[in-house]
């Protein structure tokens, strides 16, 4: 395991393009969330201690925000070498963490390059015009620690979208586990 901070992409930075399957063969897309005023991009995976650790904060995060938000989590890990993350255990996963957001599965691992992401838990907060007005961490919770996972961070540049106030401009670098890339398939960022 090596611990990772996200790249934390500049703010202002438009949502990139996606279309991926999920866990169900469905396809899904950037543009299937035009219509929601804040769209929550996570690249999250399934044997991550950090994404463990706030598994089911993202679930109660999902709930929460199933009516006011769109929200979307994103597997990018090399599943030849990590078969705990294939999709046929990301579908396990959705149902056994109550996951009640689309879970998608980036093969190509294109989609996490062009997000910059670096680490799993990643996570990217848009607003209504697709432009990033958040990434960081969830919280200051991790494993061992002792700090409750409350998702504050997160739940703050949400609701901050939601009311139609700026987002703290303060924002936390998240750490967790590396994206597990393919060989020769490493980002250079």
């Amino acid at each position: 395991m090596a611990l990772t901070p996200s790249t934390m992409l500049p703010l202002g930075s438009p949502a990139p393009d996606f279309r991926l399957p999920d866990t169900e063969g469905c396809t899904v897309s950037l543009d299937d969330f035009r219509s929601s005023p804040v769209l929550l991009v996570m690249f999250i995976c399934n044997h991550c201690p950090y994404v463990k650790h706030v598994r089911q904060g993202l679930a109660e995060l999902g709930r929460d925000y199933r009516d006011k938000a769109a929200i979307v989590a994103i597997c990018a890990n090399d599943a030849n070498g990590y078969p705990d993350d294939s999709p046929a255990n990301m579908a396990r996963e959705k149902v056994a963490a109550g996951y009640v957001f689309p879970y998608l599965y980036d093969e190509s691992q294109d989609v996490a390059q062009a997000y910059r992401a670096a680490c799993t838990p990643d996570f990217y907060v848009f607003d209504g015009e697709r432009k990033l007005v958040y990434r960081g961490q969830m919280d200051d919770s991790r494993p061992g620690n002792n700090i409750p996972v409350t998702g504050k961070d997160l739940r703050a540049a949400l609701d901050a979208v939601l009311a139609g106030q700026p987002v703290s401009e303060h924002q936390k670098a998240s750490i967790g586990c590396n994206i597990k890339w393919k060989p020769g398939h490493e980002p250079k960022y």
